[in-house]
């Protein structure tokens, strides 16, 4: 079993203070003092907290990202105390500890900074397993648990939803109780991919598995193919693979995993 390490960070808020509105959370600076690092998650709704410096502001975490990279960390930090204007402030660092910063710094800005929801635009319907299970099995609306703001580089489609996974079978790639961005419909060869499975023969809390999908099929007398095997494999070796029977139709793919989101 994988040992997770603890690490020391710190913790850095920066705040938007637009004239006649009130300070808002821009977004989360974490710095890893031991490499020098930082990392960082800054809101994309700009036009919606301060239309008139939208265009400036949405360059501002690249920006922010490069000079952390040329500088370093601390020297970068240190420079935002003495040189932001009083439209964007920085809070002093607190320390924090952390399993793994890109995680943290993701799980940090949903804990600090409150967005503007815009449905499969810039965020994705979190459900629960069952429930998402449900929503693409029924052909109808199933409320959702709330939103999840999906990162800068992944296009939202309606297709798209994300889940909490439960186990360690597919660790050190997909951690325990991490929340997921899974994409309904799979198309094509499933071969290789990584499958949210709803298995009928399961219980209550067994029933949805998330796995490799591995295949092998057989040319049939009349030409066409049907499948000799499916088996489903975990990433972590101290779990066992599940082999399936294909006559029997007690188990689903609800949908493709795409990423872990935090």
């Amino acid at each position: 079993m994988a040992t997770l390490t603890t690490q020391f960070a710190r913790l850095s808020i920066l705040q938007l203070g637009m004239p006649g509105d009130s300070p808002v959370c821009a977004g989360v600076l974490l710095e890893d003092p031991a490499n020098d690092r930082l990392y960082l998650r800054l809101r994309r709704d700009w036009d919606a907290v301060a239309p008139s410096e939208a265009a400036v502001l949405s360059e501002l975490e690249h920006d922010l990202w490069t000079k952390a990279r040329d500088l370093g960390a601390a020297q970068l930090l240190d420079r935002l105390h003495y040189t932001l204007s009083n439209t964007l402030t920085i809070s002093s660092p607190r320390e924090v500890m952390v399993e793994d910063f890109e995680r943290a710094v993701l799980r940090l800005y949903r804990e600090y900074v409150h967005t503007t929801v815009r449905p499969f635009v810039t965020h994705l319907p979190r459900y629960s397993l069952a429930v998402a299970a449900g929503k693409f099995l029924e052909n109808h609306e199933i409320e959702e648990e709330g939103w999840e703001e999906a990162p800068s580089g992944l296009t939202p489609t309606p297709a798209m939803f994300v889940a909490r996974i439960a186990g360690r079978s597919m660790e050190p790639r997909i951690p325990d109780g991490s929340l997921c961005v899974f994409r309904a419909g799979v198309t094509g060869s499933r071969e290789g991919r990584l499958v949210l499975v709803e298995y009928d023969g399961g219980g209550a809390n067994d029933r949805h598995t998330l796995k490799v999908y591995r295949s092998q099929k057989r040319e049939n007398p009349n030409e066409t193919w049907e499948h000799k095997t499916i088996r489903l494999e975990p990433l972590n070796t101290e779990f066992e693979a599940w082999e399936l029977d294909p006559e029997e139709n007690r188990f689903r793919i609800v949908a493709e995993f795409v990423q872990v989101l935090y």
